[in-house]
């Protein structure tokens, strides 16, 4: 079967949402939790769909549900209306969709409440090194192809700045958005890798000047860690690359992208680690969708547009007109 451009574009925005979707059952969860409240472990959306997610029953802040997706999917598609307005990527525009978004707006995610309370679409972040760019940067990398490299790092931070200005988060969008611009290209796992490590590279340097870039050796690392395992079991993952910091949540992402060959096995991979588990699902899914688009689960993804009602079948077709 042939893939179109388009097909690998939906498919990497299903995998983004349904990885999201999974992921966030076991979100900041440790191993030993995720295992007491799901004893067979995560095998997809877990119970009804649209009943809450057990967990999160009393949770104060949002009685997330199952099949719900995150601030992860809601600002992915934030910067997909940005760039469909402009026909470019431009962080006041990103800014300005960015302040419609409501999900994870508290104190507690200071990168995300901080711009929220600012209320300005062109303000320019100077830190936080989270993976909040990161999560939403796949339209950039939809858009852009992967061998103009420049072009693709400068509208990565474009879609990062509004609110994450550290280095690490900028090397960590440049990174994700150039997996997927690989990804969608058709290239092979060793391509991708390649596209990402040099983003990182390009983007961390111009922060830090001299200083050696950190992002890509992390990328290289766990990616070589991951393929030197004789099976990538959750447990082994969470014991080494356990996703709780800038230097393991999205590089454990491209790793598991770029080794692995199935979008639905990713995402239940990094469901079962827990941490970050969301955010790892989310980017891991999003490549690998666009990659093998066959390997995105359907009967989840039918499941999610129900709860939320993304369209990104409207989303796909809009961004496939402006790939340049």
């Amino acid at each position: 079967m042939t893939c179109t451009t388009t097909d690998r574009i939906l498919a990497c925005l299903q995998g983004i949402a349904t990885g999201d979707a999974v992921g966030k059952q076991t979100e900041t969860l440790a191993p030993n939790d995720v295992s007491r409240w799901y004893p067979n472990g995560v095998r997809g959306l877990e119970g009804t769909p649209g009943d809450v997610i057990p967990r999160y029953a009393n949770n104060s802040k949002r009685q997330w549900r199952i099949g719900e997706t995150t601030d992860d999917t809601e600002r992915t598609i934030a910067v997909a209306r940005a760039i469909s307005a402009d026909k470019r990527v431009s962080h006041a525009s990103v800014g300005r969709e960015l302040l419609r978004c409501v999900k994870c707006v508290h104190p507690g995610i200071p990168s995300l409440w901080e711009f929220h309370q600012a209320a300005d679409p062109a303000r320019i972040a100077t830190m936080h090194d989270g993976c909040g760019a990161a999560v939403r940067v796949a339209p950039v990398g939809i858009v852009h192809a992967p061998l103009d490299l420049d072009a693709l790092v400068d509208a990565a931070r474009e879609a990062s700045i509004s609110t994450h200005g550290g280095a690490l988060a900028i090397a960590a969008a440049a990174a994700t958005a150039a997996a997927v611009s690989g990804a969608v290209e058709g290239a092979s796992p060793q391509e991708v890798l390649a596209f990402a490590e040099r983003a990182a590279v390009a983007a961390e340097s111009r922060r830090l000047g001299g200083a050696a870039p950190a992002f890509a050796g992390a990328i290289r690392a766990v990616h070589d860690g991951l393929a030197a395992m004789p099976l990538i079991a959750a447990a082994a993952v969470a014991e080494t690359w356990f996703p709780d910091r800038p230097l393991t949540i999205v590089p454990l992402a491209l790793g598991l992208a770029t080794v692995m060959r199935s979008a639905e096995e990713a995402i239940l991979l990094a469901a079962n680690v827990g941490g970050d588990s969301d955010s790892v699902a989310s980017i891991a899914g999003g490549i690998l969708g666009a990659m093998h688009p066959d390997t995105v689960n359907q009967q989840w993804y039918e499941v999610v547009e129900g709860v939320n009602g993304h369209n990104l079948a409207a989303i796909a077709g809009e961004l496939a007109r402006l790939r340049h």
